[in-house]
């Protein structure tokens, strides 16, 4: 599953919005008015890839997607783990909701240990760049 994020420019800031507005150990609750019809197939091993300013920069683990409430209040409630990979920085267009993402279009993980002593400067620049 893909979905844009909104309001967060980097992965650092989406980690502190959860944090000031969810809580630090609240779990990580993506909303969403349309429940996913393959919800089975994304709760088997699926993730939600993130999407910040045009680019996929990480992933996290799919754990629960839930329908709630009735009528015009019913929406589902997709529940991801905590810990945030940060995936090959890879373009995407905008788009409305979320989208199922085919994985063999999904982009590789990153190997964090690769940028092991890069001068945090660098390392915050390449961030912003959608880079790291």
């Amino acid at each position: 599953m893909i979905k844009l994020v909104v309001g967060a420019s980097t992965i650092e800031d989406m980690v502190a919005w959860h944090a000031a507005y969810r809580g630090v150990e609240q779990p990580w609750i993506m909303n969403t008015r349309m429940t996913p019809k393959r919800a089975d197939e994304l709760v088997d091993g699926g993730s939600l890839y993130r999407v910040f300013k045009g680019v996929i920069l990480c992933r996290q683990s799919i754990l629960a997607v839930d329908r709630v409430g009735e009528g015009v209040t019913a929406r589902c409630e997709v529940t991801v783990g905590d810990q945030i990979v940060r995936v090959a920085p890879t373009p995407r267009r905008a788009f409305q909701g979320w989208r199922y993402l085919d994985p063999k279009d999904a982009p590789p993980d990153l190997d964090l240990d690769a940028f092991d002593g890069v001068p945090e400067d660098l390392a915050r620049q390449l961030r912003e760049a959608g880079a790291w």
